[in-house]
């Protein structure tokens, strides 16, 4: 399969490309500067550019582009960052499917597929509810940046390109994301619950992420929202439990909710303190099987590669 790739460079990106190049795929990869080689597709979402020619000989993009959530205080202007770097590259490959699908009716000359990151955060913070893709959204600023991404994707999906978007819980591998920044603190000594740990986290192993996209790129039956979490969400003192021993350190102490809002503003609310008890109900409809099924294999396995 013929697959263009959209913020190929980040964590998740690197491992996706490197997992479909093992699988067989060619793989291509969007950049924003001048091509270095065959696989470099050159495109400026900015100014929404993106030559058709370019992709016309491909299978399916699937874009991952976007700013990091956690990485900065939710300034005004980061929030601005954070919409238009998830927005306007959605939308440039979105109108770009849709004016080839429009132009070649048959099929023969365009990706047919679009796989468009999202986030569980479209569900805002739910406490105790046990959420699927049939629930809606939630309220605050995470929850509208994720439903005016999802959005963005309409035009390619109208024009008759099969969409699906991935909302993606807690990502655990030691090399990259949350518990990245984790594990240092569990080695120190210092590790703990957040706030009361009364808050459920919906986390998925790296290696389901990566298979679970793979299932959806292949799959004819799945379009729409698809959550990509494993199938039993935790509590954070659960999960904060569970770490501790499968580093074989304490997880004694917990950060309060004050100091958790002190370090990390408005994300904290809507992002490290906020409860989504995700189901991954599309995925198992549709015959998906997971590696690691529960937060102890899971962390074990992520610690270790």
């Amino acid at each position: 399969m013929k697959v263009v790739i959209a913020g190929a460079s980040g964590f998740l990106g690197t491992a996706l490309r490197r997992a479909l190049v093992a699988a067989g795929d060619d793989v291509r990869v969007l950049v924003r500067h001048e091509p270095r080689s065959r696989t470099e597709i050159a495109w400026n979402p900015v100014s929404h550019e993106l030559d058709p020619s370019l992709i016309a000989d491909t299978d399916a993009v699937i874009c991952l582009s976007g700013a990091g959530i956690e990485s900065q205080r939710w300034t005004a202007g980061y929030k601005r960052e954070l919409r238009r770097s998830r927005i306007d590259t959605t939308s440039t490959i979105a109108h770009t499917l849709a004016g080839m699908a429009a132009a070649d009716p048959s099929g023969g000359a365009h990706p047919s597929v679009l796989l468009n990151a999202s986030a569980i955060g479209f569900y805002g913070d739910r406490g105790d509810d046990v959420l699927d893709e049939r629930d809606g959204p939630g309220d605050g600023f995470l929850s509208d940046l994720v439903a005016d991404w999802e959005a963005a994707t309409r035009p390619a999906a109208a024009a008759g390109v099969r969409v699906a978007v991935l909302r993606t819980g807690l990502v655990l591998a030691a090399s990259g994301g949350l518990l990245k920044r984790l594990i240092p603190f569990y080695k120190a000594g210092i590790g703990g619950k957040l706030a009361s740990g009364r808050q459920y986290q919906s986390w998925i192993s790296l290696t389901d992420e990566l298979s679970a996209i793979r299932h959806i790129l292949h799959s004819d039956a799945i379009s729409g929202p698809v959550n990509l979490t494993g199938p039993d969400p935790v509590r954070n003192s659960e999960f904060s439990r569970q770490l501790g021993q499968v580093l074989h350190r304490p997880s004694l102490f917990p950060a309060p909710a004050f100091g958790v809002r002190i370090v990390l503003g408005e994300f904290a609310n809507e992002g490290a303190l906020a409860s989504q008890r995700v189901l991954p109900n599309v995925l198992l409809e549709d015959g998906f099987t997971f590696a690691h099924k529960d937060i102890r294999s899971a962390l074990q396995w992520a610690v270790e590669h």
